[in-house]
Formats: C-alpha cells, sequence, structure tokens
C-alpha cells in the first residue's frame, strides 16, 4: 500500500466550491488504496487580510504575534475539509502543525522545519484515517508559533514526505505543471514532463512562480520526488527529481525572465583587497538582494568598474547607501533601470559545447544588445532591455527547439 502525500495551495481551497472538488481529489487517492495525508495553504487571500491586519494595528507588530496572527488561516481550511471529508464518510481530522508537532529552527516568519514528531499521525493513517495538517507553520525550542515563509506549505508537505517515508508528494496549484518559459508571455512555450532538482531550483530562483526555492533544495536535500499538478483540470503535471531514468536528450529545460532589474556601476574604485565587501556590507544589512555581478580591473591594476544589478524597487535605497559610503571612493556612479533578465536552463550545457555562441548569436540576430553576462554549470544569464524580454525569449525558445 502506497502513502502519498497531498497538497493544496491556496488557489486550491479559495471558495468553499473548491474545497468539494479538492475532496473528491483526495476520494479518488484513498479509493485507490493509498495511504493518505493532505497539507493545505490557507484560502486564497486570507494571509495578505491578516497582514494587513496586523499592520493596522502597529507598524512594528511583534514577529511572534504576527506568526500566532498569520498561521490561522491554515486552520480555517483544513477544518473545511476535514469536515468535508467526514461529510463524504472518511475518517478525517484537521492537525495544527503544534500537534505532531512540527518543530522548527530560526527566527520568526523565516524559519525552517528541523523535525516532524509522526508517530500518533501514522498510526492513525493506518487506521485509515486521513490526516490534514496545516502548512506554513510549526513551533520553535520555545514552543510559540513560527512560520516557515510564504508558499511555506510546500516545504511543510516534502518534509512530511520524508518523515512519513511517503511513496508520493504531490502539489497541486493553479498551474498543471513546470513550463519551459512562462505560457502568459509565450504561448509556443510546453511542459515539462520531468525536471531535475537543479535544474527547477535554478528556475524557481530566476522567476518561475511554480515553486519556491527554498522547498526545491528541501526536496533535493531529501531525495523527494516531487509531482506539480493542477486541481483545476484533469492532467498530468511535471515530476521534479534526481533520477535520470527517462530523461530527454533535451540540452536547455527552460527559460526564466525577470521584468524589474536595474543595473548600477560603479566607476574608479580602488582596487584593494575587501573593496567589494565595503560596497555590499551595508546593501546586505540593508536586506538588499545583490544578483549578477561583473568587476573590471583597469589596465594599471589600480582601479576597477564594479556593476551588478538588484530589484528596480530597491535603487533609490541602493544610490543612498552607496554615496553615504564613507569607506569607499570613486570617480562616478551611473544607474539604469527597465532591464530583465533572461536566462536559459539545463544540465545538458555541462557536456555540450557551443552553448554560450548559440545564445549570444540568436539574440545579435534579433538586435537585442547584451549588458551583463552571468554563468553556472547549467545557467547562463544576461541583461538585456525590459522592452526586449519576450523578443528574447521568443528567439531562444526557438533556437533551442523549445517550443
Amino acid at each position: 500500500m502506497k502513502t502519498v502525500v497531498l497538497k493544496f495551495g491556496g488557489t486550491s481551497v479559495g471558495s468553499i466550491d473548491r474545497i468539494k472538488k479538492v475532496c473528491k481529489i483526495i476520494a479518488f487517492y484513498k479509493k485507490k488504496k493509498n495511504r493518505v495525508a493532505v497539507v493545505s495553504s490557507a484560502m486564497s487571500g486570507v494571509t495578505n487580510e491578516l497582514v494587513n491586519k496586523s499592520k493596522s494595528i502597529s507598524n512594528n507588530f511583534d514577529k511572534a504575534e504576527y506568526d500566532t496572527l498569520v498561521s490561522t488561516g491554515e486552520q480555517v481550511s483544513c477544518a473545511l475539509i476535514a469536515g468535508r471529508l467526514k461529510h463524504e464518510g472518511f475518517k478525517s481530522r484537521s492537525w495544527v502543525s503544534w500537534q505532531l508537532p512540527i518543530f522548527t529552527e530560526g527566527p520568526h516568519s523565516s524559519a525552517r522545519i528541523s523535525s516532524i514528531g509522526i508517530k500518533e499521525l501514522s498510526g492513525y493513517i493506518k487506521t485509515g484515517g486521513i490526516p490534514v495538517i496545516t502548512g506554513f507553520q510549526g513551533i520553535g525550542k520555545d514552543l510559540r508559533i513560527t512560520t516557515i515563509g510564504r508558499s511555506g506549505s510546500d516545504a511543510t508537505a516534502i518534509i512530511l514526505a520524508k518523515f512519513l517515508k511517503a511513496d508520493e508528494c504531490i502539489i497541486y496549484t493553479d498551474v498543471d505543471g513546470v513550463y519551459t518559459t512562462d505560457p502568459r508571455d509565450y504561448k509556443k512555450a510546453r511542459k515539462i514532463k520531468k525536471i531535475f532538482y537543479d535544474e527547477m531550483l535554478e528556475m524557481a530562483s530566476l522567476g518561475s512562480k511554480v515553486m519556491q526555492p527554498t522547498s526545491v533544495q528541501d526536496a533535493k536535500l531529501n531525495n523527494i520526488d516531487v509531482e506539480v499538478k493542477s486541481s483545476f483540470v484533469k492532467s498530468s503535471g511535471t515530476l521534479i527529481t534526481g533520477s535520470k531514468k527517462s530523461f530527454s536528450n533535451q540540452i536547455i529545460t527552460g527559460i526564466s525572465s525577470t521584468k524589474n532589474d536595474a543595473k548600477i556601476t560603479i566607476v574608479g574604485v580602488k582596487d584593494k583587497p575587501g573593496i567589494a565587501a565595503s560596497i555590499f556590507r551595508p546593501l546586505s544589512k540593508n536586506l538588499i538582494n545583490v544578483d549578477m555581478v561583473v568587476q573590471n580591473i583597469s589596465q594599471n591594476g589600480k582601479e576597477t568598474d564594479l556593476t551588478f544589478t538588484i530589484r528596480a524597487e530597491d535603487l533609490k535605497k541602493t544610490e543612498k547607501l552607496i554615496k553615504k559610503n564613507k569607506s569607499i571612493s570613486y570617480k562616478e556612479l551611473s544607474f539604469d533601470k527597465g532591464l530583465s533578465k533572461v536566462s536559459i536552463i539545463g544540465v545538458g550545457m555541462i557536456t555540450t559545447p557551443g552553448i554560450t555562441y548559440r545564445m549570444f548569436k540568436a539574440l545579435s540576430s534579433k538586435k537585442i544588445n547584451i549588458l551583463v553576462i552571468s554563468t553556472s554549470e547549467i545557467k547562463i544569464s544576461v541583461l538585456v532591455s525590459a522592452k526586449n524580454v519576450k523578443k528574447a525569449v521568443a528567439v531562444l525558445h526557438k533556437e533551442f527547439k523549445l517550443d
């Protein structure tokens, strides 16, 4: 008998009608003689509503109370799912994370799951029960409720699958899988049947909204295969795995793009040990994420030009931090916004020469200028004008036969 963990996102349980449909999906797995455990997010919009309430109470709302507040949304959806399953004749009950318990480590609002107590849960599942467990949350060492970041219910399901030694972990969401690129931006995008952890991790970190990078990382570290499926349409999904069985010879798996980047160039910085750290330290302290970084050394070896990218909304704050940074000196500071990053991702490029040339040639054929380049073993990213993103995605999609 297989053990299956099913996770349902906020849009999947966004209304009473949708919850009834979710219960039919759960019933389908149960009727196939599976042992089933369910993890649910809060109903769509509920967490945002709770966050807004905290803001209306205080501009500096206590973090522990914040986690206590926003964690209540999952209790509602889990109780409704369990109630409906019981109405349909199944043995079911809701479980709040502390009742297992799900132990976490780290600060409030960004904790990580460290362990899950499954003794009582396993016994309940073996008797035919369907537990419906609150995602996104746990308890810390002080027994206070903690949350594990937005979209943290995916991580709950993945780690639960690990401790239950589940045969399958299926993430139900509002999309029917992972696509070669965002189908809303490019109609010829196609669904990927199987994708490696590392490829999915790159796509998630580069703009794909299907799963959060931390959840993909949890799946990889614990060797948990995850299938992403739609709760709205009956179709096969995408399997995220580390297994090399039945993979195609596709060199490039997918193309990701961002829409809101800015580029900063600091010209004529004195080149000495620790200068880069001096520049980025204040940005790090102010939670500004630095992405692509390029450094050019002058011919005399005494100065350097440093270029890096950030989110456009952080541009003004970054400019202020650099200008008031007394530990660095430079000749000129320039900014560009209205930029986007386009990336090709695929483990096949590790053993295939000429991928960089093909990418640059394809972009050149459409007269798309490259501003910054960043690479890893399975990724090449370029910074281009935002107005050229759709054109860049289309020509690269065609070049690497992803249409």
